[in-house]
Order: C-alpha cells, then sequence, then structure tokens
C-alpha cells in the first residue's frame, strides 16, 4: 500500500455556488482585530481570516436584508501554536434573532502537534433565514485565548 502525508493547513473551501454574502448581509461582530478583520474570512476572494481583539466568548452575526434559503454551511478553524479545545455553536433565526434555533454545537481539541485545522461542512436545508448566529469559545477551559475563524461560506 502506498500512502502519503498531505497537509491539512491548506484546504480551500470547496468548489460551489457560495452566497455574496457582502452583497446579501450585515454582520455583527462583538470584537476584531484590525489585521484581521472579519470580511477576510467571509469575502470569496480570501484572506488571513478573522480574529478578535480580545479573549474570552465572540460572537459572529449575519444579518440578511431578505430571507434566504442554506443549503450547505462550511466552516475553517486553524490554530497552530496552542494546544485547547474550542467550542463552537450554529444557531438560525427567521425572525431577525426574535426566536434563534440550533444547528450544530461543536469542539474540537487543536494541537500544535497533530490536529491544527478543524473543517466542518454542514449540510442542512432551512428556509427563511434571516439571521444566522455562530459563537466560538476558543477555549472551554477559560484562559487569554483568542476566537478565530479561517473561512465561513453558505450555499
Amino acid at each position: 500500500m502506498r500512502k502519503r502525508l498531505i497537509s491539512s493547513e491548506n484546504v480551500a473551501a470547496p468548489d460551489g455556488e457560495w452566497l455574496d454574502l457582502e452583497r446579501l448581509a450585515e454582520v455583527e461582530i462583538t470584537s476584531e482585530d484590525a489585521a484581521y478583520p472579519i470580511e477576510s474570512a467571509l469575502l470569496l476572494d480570501g484572506g488571513p481570516g478573522w480574529r478578535a481583539a480580545s479573549p474570552g466568548e465572540q460572537t459572529i452575526r449575519l444579518v440578511f436584508a431578505e430571507p434566504q434559503r442554506l443549503r450547505r454551511i462550511w466552516l475553517q478553524f486553524i490554530e497552530g501554536d496552542v494546544q485547547r479545545t474550542q467550542e463552537f455553536s450554529l444557531r438560525w433565526s427567521p425572525d431577525k434573532g426574535e426566536s434563534l434555533l440550533d444547528i450544530v454545537r461543536q469542539q474540537w481539541n487543536f494541537s500544535p502537534s497533530g490536529a491544527t485545522t478543524e473543517t466542518e461542512d454542514q449540510k442542512v436545508d432551512i428556509d427563511g433565514v434571516t439571521l444566522l448566529e455562530l459563537k466560538i469559545i476558543p477555549n472551554i477551559s477559560g484562559g487569554n485565548d483568542r476566537a478565530s475563524l479561517a473561512q465561513l461560506r453558505l450555499a
């Protein structure tokens, strides 16, 4: 049997017909490092991704001007420096946040010597989405870790 090691660090979002979030949504965030703006994680031309300016739990909300139908949510988180357990949750709302419905809650163990990339490809069928909320707890044990998001794509 032949085998080959591949790097998971350079995994790009798969090709697809992604929503143009710049045109369709307004974004709300709890904090942002100026060197890592949210646009670089959300826009299709990419960039270094988003990073929070402050430690602790962070929230990213996409508020859609018109209700959307979502069939796929693709997320990528990269952490190559610190061993930690991150938790994220995705929720959606049909009424601009008056009510929020769970999509997924996930924990991931990052390790610089092993698992440095978490990629989630959620297949969904949700119609009438007016708000999508991503909450990130960068380290469930606490500490001064900062949340980050390499990419978020919606179809």
